[in-house]
């Protein structure tokens, strides 16, 4: 079992009020548990977490063991410790398999790398591992009330992981990267088919691509031109109704402009 490391609680004992210092001294573990208990249902976690830690090895072959590991992981959770709540909520499933409260450790064993997920910006390895964590538990508890919450959390982790990437294409398109942003774009779309930005990222893989043409050598230009109009005719293809048609009709016609232009200085 994985308890707050022995440090932790000595950092915490030293801040701690006498009335709980009295409290752990006591050889009672039953009135150690009444007041973890108390501590619990008051809100007071830190207290309750130390409390009921103390109490674990007299309970540990109780039938009260099962409910006090739960109460505390739940003291870790509470207190914004997600990743000791994670591993708590994961060791009482290795514990106690068949319990009536195995569903919901499993959920929240997930919430807790949900709870982990950073800003777009950041580091994503917590927010996939939030949406595989949800997606095991929608398979194994098929009939569980909780999969509706659980379908709508690996949606907002799409959706921040989608961020995150359309933020890297954006940055290469600011940087004059242009081709990396055509190609970032483009990827976009085939990682997030359902996407309702699809064709806002296929016009700005047209723009990469055209910034890209614009700046290539002589020789490759009227190739790149055409890449541009193949891109602008898929757009149209794909997204006939798009407030974006326009201006890729447009990116049409320069680039048809262009490579005439190019073939009359030949």
């Amino acid at each position: 079992m994985r308890f707050v490391p022995v440090i932790i609680a000595l950092i915490f004992l030293s801040s701690c009020s006498k009335g709980i210092t009295k409290i752990l001294k006591s050889p009672d573990p039953e009135y150690k548990l009444r007041v973890a208990e108390k501590y619990f249902v008051q809100k007071k976690y830190t207290k309750a977490q130390v409390l009921f830690e103390d109490v674990m090895p007299y309970y540990k072959t109780r039938p009260e063991f099962q409910d006090i590991y739960y109460k505390y992981a739940y003291c870790a959770y509470n207190q914004a410790d997600y990743l000791n709540a994670e591993n708590l909520f994961k060791t009482f499933l290795e514990i106690f398999p068949n319990s009536a409260k195995a569903e919901e450790m499993a959920y929240m064993r997930a919430y807790s790398y949900y709870k982990q997920s950073p800003k777009p910006e950041l580091d994503q390895t917590n927010t996939i591992k939030a949406m595989g964590m949800m997606q095991v538990f929608i398979n194994t508890h098929p009939n569980s009330e909780r999969n509706k919450e659980a379908t709508s959390i690996i949606e907002i982790c799409r959706g921040k992981l989608e961020t995150k990437d359309y933020k890297g294409a954006i940055l290469y398109y600011n940087m004059g990267q242009f081709r990396a942003a055509g190609v970032a774009f483009t990827t976009l779309i085939n990682a997030y088919p359902e996407s309702s930005r699809l064709d806002e990222y296929k016009l700005m893989a047209i723009k990469s691509y055209y910034r890209f043409a614009e700046l290539s050598v002589e020789e490759k230009k009227a190739e790149r031109y055409e890449q541009v109009i193949d891109e602008c005719h898929e757009f149209v293809d794909r997204f006939p109704e798009s407030k974006f048609r326009k201006e890729v009709e447009n990116y049409i016609a320069l680039s048809q402009t262009n490579i005439k232009n190019l073939n009359s200085n030949i």
